[in-house]
């Protein structure tokens, strides 16, 4: 159990299936904490994962923080926070810049 946070150590995300090193899953947790750096500033939030920490810090433009366990509590997350729908497979992230298939 983490003392700063109080999560226990978690096993593994799916996110991190593939990934046959623990030097790979560090990676793996870093690139994805980038792509949430990227994403939830549309919705008005920023993600941190210094890797210190079991889980993901979401905080609000007003300095309200939460850690969240994984990516499906991001999401839940950013979604109440903002007060609606939020899609990490929007086009504007994903790099199709017409939004067209």
């Amino acid at each position: 159990m983490c003392s700063a946070c109080g999560f226990p150590a978690a096993p593994g995300h799916w996110t991190e299936a593939g990934s046959p090193t623990p030097h790979d899953r560090v990676r793996a947790k870093f690139r994805r904490a980038q792509v949430l750096q990227n994403v939830l500033p549309a919705y008005g939030l920023k993600a941190f994962d210094g890797g210190v920490i079991p889980g993901i810090q979401i905080s609000t433009l007003s300095g309200s923080e939460t850690i969240v366990r994984d990516l499906d509590e991001v999401w839940a997350l950013a979604e109440k926070l903002s007060g609606g729908p939020v899609d990490p497979l929007d086009p504007r992230f994903i790099g199709d810049d017409d939004g067209k298939d």
